[in-house]
């Protein structure tokens, strides 16, 4: 047999497997009218397992065996969301427990943000609330958090990403240790220079203060400089206060001009980042579950089972929904050594259809499952400039 007629009896093959198929896809949807009308869960665990060792049991080789194992769970994965559709259809799946407001009461809101006056975070609280609302500073991100909680704030504001030194894995974990919700980013040009005290020059400095990412975002620059010692501390702007506050001009702290300017440092230098495009994301953060009617971006997070495939599987419930992926994080689960848990950014609206048939999906596939949020974003369009 030449390679010709070899193809030809695959595409008769193939032909054969895809009406097979939309016959099975058919009697999906059956099933997904009975599993409505008995109010039956789409996800039937033990019933797929039974399925995949049936279907196992009639191949010929390990080889084929794991080939059909691998073949019928995304045939089942497909059958599912067909029948999430239908149950949208039918208008089963109902809406979101979040409250769609025409958009946030930024005007005079009381905003908490982490650090002293002139950190990054106060830029950003300035950036999207603007000059009337009633900002104060907390010491950590958690008790941020906390007023929220306690409602001496509307709102926190907390970093969650820089384009030079990655993901904030702290605010991450804050985001499942706490009943808080996204409602809101903004994204800080984050343009570090070197404070001295006014009678410093750089040939004076020894020690340099900042925030470990500060420190590594300048990492090229610190290199340079290897006679210096670094110290880490919570805050850029409490770099620059702490370099103030002690009144030794061997001190010097990386944060912004705007820090300097509060506390009365000269700039040593400016040219000490790695990346002159770096930039922060900032979420805002509410105890209220609420959206504004142009939100375009959502936030989950989940965990899965700890299987082949279980990852990829949740994000198909996107691909499915012709939903576009804008970021993927993983964090460690406590207590469960080698598990992770995803948080994932994605474009939509929680009034989309497409987007309710995605989250029933991983809702009903995940082990956990939680909305972070539904919020807008211009993609980093907008950023603060330091003056």
């Amino acid at each position: 047999m030449d390679l010709g007629e070899i193809r030809k009896e695959i595409d008769e093959i193939d032909k054969s497997l895809v009406e097979s198929f939309e016959k099975r896809l058919a009697l999906c949807r059956d099933v997904a009218e009975y599993k409505i009308k008995s109010g039956m869960q789409v996800l039937d665990r033990k019933r797929e397992g039974e399925k995949l060792e049936q279907v196992r049991n009639m191949a010929s080789s390990d080889f084929n065996r794991y080939g059909i194992n691998e073949l019928f769970t995304q045939i089942m994965s497909i059958s599912r969301k067909l029948q999430y559709q239908l149950l949208a259809d039918k208008g089963v799946i109902t809406g979101l427990p979040f409250e769609m407001v025409p958009n946030l009461q930024k005007s005079r809101a009381k905003v908490v943000y982490q650090g002293v006056e002139g950190a990054y975070s106060h830029a950003a609280a300035l950036q999207f609330f603007g000059e009337k609302a009633k900002l104060f500073n907390v010491k950590t991100w958690d008790d941020a958090m906390k007023a929220i909680c306690a409602g001496t704030a509307d709102f926190a504001v907390l970093p969650i990403e820089n384009s030079s030194a990655g993901s904030v894995a702290n605010v991450y974990d804050l985001l499942v240790k706490f009943d808080n919700y996204i409602v809101g980013e903004t994204y800080v040009k984050v343009d570090h220079v070197l404070l001295g005290l006014p009678d410093a020059e750089i040939s004076d400095i020894e020690m340099v203060y900042s925030h470990p990412q500060g420190l590594m975002q300048c990492s090229t620059y610190l290199e340079e400089h290897r006679e210096w010692n670094t110290y880490s501390t919570s805050n850029t702007a409490l770099s620059a206060k702490r370099v103030k506050e002690e009144g030794n001009k061997a001190h010097a702290a990386i944060a912004s001009e705007m820090a300097g300017e509060l506390y009365g440092l000269k700039i040593l230098d400016r040219n000490v980042m790695n990346n002159r495009g770096n930039t922060t994301r900032f979420i805002i953060v509410a105890s209220r579950k609420l959206y504004e009617a142009t939100a375009n971006k959502i936030s989950v997070c989940f965990e899965t089972k700890h299987e082949n495939a279980a990852l990829y599987n949740m994000l198909s419930h996107l691909t499915y929904n012709g939903l576009n992926m804008l970021k993927l994080e993983s964090r460690p689960i406590t207590g469960r050594p080698w598990e992770f848990r995803f948080f994932v950014d994605f474009e939509g609206n929680l009034g989309d259809a497409g987007v309710k048939n995605a989250l029933r999906g991983i809702l009903e596939e995940a082990n956990y499952f939680r909305i972070l949020g539904n919020y807008y974003t211009d993609k980093g369009k907008s950023v603060y400039e330091n003056k």
